[in-house]
């Protein structure tokens, strides 16, 4: 779906063939304005220079992780928890309301069981305080443990539907379906609030003028896009700042990717032509869009200019490029969203494509955390209330099973739109074959994630026979430091378990120390783990009732296994912490590099114990290295933004020789601090006043690495 914040007051039509013809040059430019930092990295080599850091994207979504499930006792509940419980529900449904609301069951610690809605909260209620009524386990658990009943009336069912989806994504209720790993989706922007409008992927709220389109299921898909769409409408993809800052075409107009408007390349007519064609093409009219370049294509080859016909041909070819790599596209579904769920071995995916202006914008797969008594039809209408609870509907919503509350969701979903909004289940036709492919991909991804998650345990396992652990970790942490000459200090740690990286439990710490030595890594290691197993030995503060020490998806905070980059000074720069704080159930493991800091001649060292040299090829030190490369990844990377932050507010002023008469020169030459960031040796030399002794000094600055 494409939204429109504003309207661009510049758009005209204008002759296709101008958006290829060269303009003369502008010579009125404004000043140049300062860049955002890049968000990702920028690229590599000479040539780069040329090419705004901000447009480079490498990210992905990171592959959703399974959740871990709740087992079924074995036993029956005990009769008298049981009967308390039903004594505290029954007390709740004295004053319950028959009017519709959402109740919420806490247990003895005020943490929120089970988050519930009803059209008449009274006979709800009713239903879980008799005693007789044949119920099941986890029903029975959830009552055992229910202390209390809090209420919330609300004026309609539809309302009572999009609170509890609301108050089940913030409080994580134990008992209940829960929608993990859920991120917004990105969008592709083309901005309305300049000249010459950009192209970019945009997250968040839809707050800048211009038209949205999307969304799309990954941050990959975006950048594929937009790419392709670069090859075939030559839309600039650069900030505003660094627009502003040039004086001469970038790399992506020498090698097609732009029409170069920044220099005048491009008059205003054809740049506002290959914007409406991008527009047009984003918005489902890709087949006239393709039949009018077409048309320009033997137009030019008529008149035997070859050359133009050569780039229409191009871009041509880019936009099949685009729709290739779409895969199924629809006939007859214009606006849509397929859900289809899989249950296999305990555990649900849940696998969402999503169509746009009839095109496939791409799938994702999720793994709703819910015990295994949840049939399916249970979980996906769990989902399905999170999952839109802050994100736009769709006008059509296709699923694999049939949902209790299926007219329900869709006055609720339509009342959130502003727009009709159909849910249905289809038996035939195109909508049918939609959902049947969606399902197989379920299937597969479900089947993929179990495979993963058995080699995880397989690893861990052999952690256990390898280093002598006395069960395989269910949390390992592992901690690294990063400085250069001890300026601008961090730390940080990485957490994994027995399904993969746990990306939202990672940590930073910007080492505090006033009296620490620069460079101390021992310090500073010392001072990380003392921050962190203090606050996990602190008791919980007041108001933290309902963050307990184990999270709602029973991942332990505290670690099995703790695995610190380093040899034996650092292996006792922790133990000493830990032998102060008293930890004795905590395994500890330091990893050395090998001679000349090959990979795969690591040395493991573990108190008490003989050094470990493993062979190169050994899966469990495949794994040690996976993580210890992990936490290094992430320690440099905090450690750059850390750096990259003073640099801006320092400016040029700690470069030693760079007085405010070579700062001015740069920053006309250059325009902006990241440009002068971004140069080579060679291009800050050409500076009048810069000599190569102070070239090499700045490139240095900027560039150091840190240890």
């Amino acid at each position: 779906m494409d939204q429109d914040s504003t309207d661009n007051p510049n758009s005209t039509d204008s002759p296709k063939q101008a958006a290829l013809k060269p303009a003369r040059r502008n010579p009125a430019r404004r000043g140049p304005e300062p860049l955002p930092p890049p968000t990702d990295c920028a690229p590599q080599g000479a040539a780069a220079a040329d090419i705004d850091p901000a447009m480079v994207t490498t990210d992905e979504d990171d592959e959703p992780l399974l959740p871990e499930i709740s087992e079924e006792p074995a036993i029956a509940v005990a009769e008298g928890p049981l009967a308390a419980g039903h004594a505290a529900i029954e007390s709740a449904v004295r004053l319950a309301p028959t009017s519709p609301g959402v109740y919420r069951m806490l247990n003895a610690a005020n943490d929120v069981l089970y988050v519930g809605k009803a059209k008449n909260v009274r006979k709800r209620l009713a239903s879980y305080a008799r005693a007789n009524a044949p119920q099941p386990a986890r029903i029975l658990r959830m009552i055992a443990a229910t202390v209390s009943v809090e209420i919330v009336s609300t004026t309609t069912e539809t309302e009572a539907l999009l609170l509890e989806a609301n108050l089940i994504k913030q409080l994580r209720p134990r008992f209940n379906v829960q929608l993990r790993d859920d991120k917004s989706f990105p969008y592709i922007l083309i901005t309305g609030d300049h000249w010459a409008p950009q192209i970019l992927k945009h997250r968040g709220a839809q707050t800048r003028p211009g038209r949205y389109f999307g969304p799309f299921a990954s941050a990959g898909a975006v950048n594929r896009t937009i790419t392709a769409l670069q090859r075939a409408f030559l839309v600039r993809s650069c900030t505003d700042g660094f627009f502003e800052s040039r004086t001469r075409p970038c790399l992506l107009y020498q090698i097609k990717r732009c029409a170069g408007p920044c220099t005048g390349e491009i008059d205003f007519p054809g740049y506002t032509e290959l914007v409406r064609e991008a527009t047009e093409f984003l918005s489902g009219r890709s087949h006239l869009v393709k039949q009018e370049l077409a048309q320009e294509m033997e137009k030019a080859s008529s008149e035997l200019a070859f050359e133009t016909a050569a780039l229409y041909r191009d871009r041509l070819a880019a936009l099949s490029a685009i729709q290739s790599q779409q895969g199924i596209n629809p006939r007859t579904v214009e606006e849509a969203d397929v859900f289809a769920i899989h249950q296999e071995g305990g555990y649900s995916c849940v696998e969402v494509f999503f169509f746009r202006t009839g095109q496939n914008w791409g799938n994702r797969a999720y793994f709703p955390r819910a015990e295994k008594s949840f049939t399916p039809e249970e979980v996906l209408g769990s989902f399905l209330a999170q999952f839109y609870d802050d994100k736009p509907p769709p006008k059509l919503i296709l699923l694999s099973h049939e949902i209790e509350e299926s007219e329900l969701l869709a006055n609720a979903l339509s009342i959130k739109a502003g727009h009709k909004v159909e849910v249905s289940t289809p038996r035939r036709g195109e909508k049918k074959e939609l959902v049947t492919h969606a399902l197989t991909n379920a299937r597969e991804a479900l089947g993929r994630k179990l495979a993963d998650t058995a080699t995880q345990g397989r690893l861990l396992q052999g952690m256990v026979t390898t280093l002598g652990l006395p069960h395989p970790p269910k949390r390992i942490e592992v901690y690294d430091n990063s400085h250069i000459q001890g300026t601008n200090a961090v730390g940080a740690m990485i957490v994994a378990g027995p399904d993969g990286f746990t990306k939202n439990q990672y940590r930073k710490f910007n080492i505090k120390s006033e009296g620490l030595t620069p460079g101390d890594d021992y310090a500073m290691m010392r001072e990380v783990l003392q921050r962190r197993f203090k606050r996990l030995l602190a008791p919980p503060r007041e108001g933290d009732a309902a963050n307990p020490k184990t999270d709602d998806d029973s991942f332990p905070q505290w670690p099995d296994l703790v695995i610190i980059d380093g040899g034996r000074g650092q292996l006792n720069a922790a133990r000493e912490i830990f032998d102060s704080l008293g930890l004795k159930d905590v395994s500890l493991l330091a990893v050395a590099k090998g001679p000349d800091r090959d990979a795969g001649r690591e040395t493991l060292f573990m108190p008490d114990k003989e050094p470990i040299k493993l062979e190169p090829r050994d899966p469990v030190l495949y794994f040690i290295q996976r993580l210890r490369d992990e936490a290094h990844r992430f320690v440099i990377g905090s450690h750059r933004k850390l750096r990259k932050k003073d640099i801006r507010e320092a400016g040029l002023q700690e470069i030693p020789g760079i007085g405010p008469s070579r700062k001015r020169a740069l920053l006309h030459h250059f325009g902006t601090l990241k440009e002068i960031e971004r140069a080579s040796i060679a291009d800050l030399g050409r500076v009048p006043g810069v000599s190569a002794e102070s070239a090499r000094k700045i490139f240095e600055f900027f560039h150091a690495q840190p240890g």
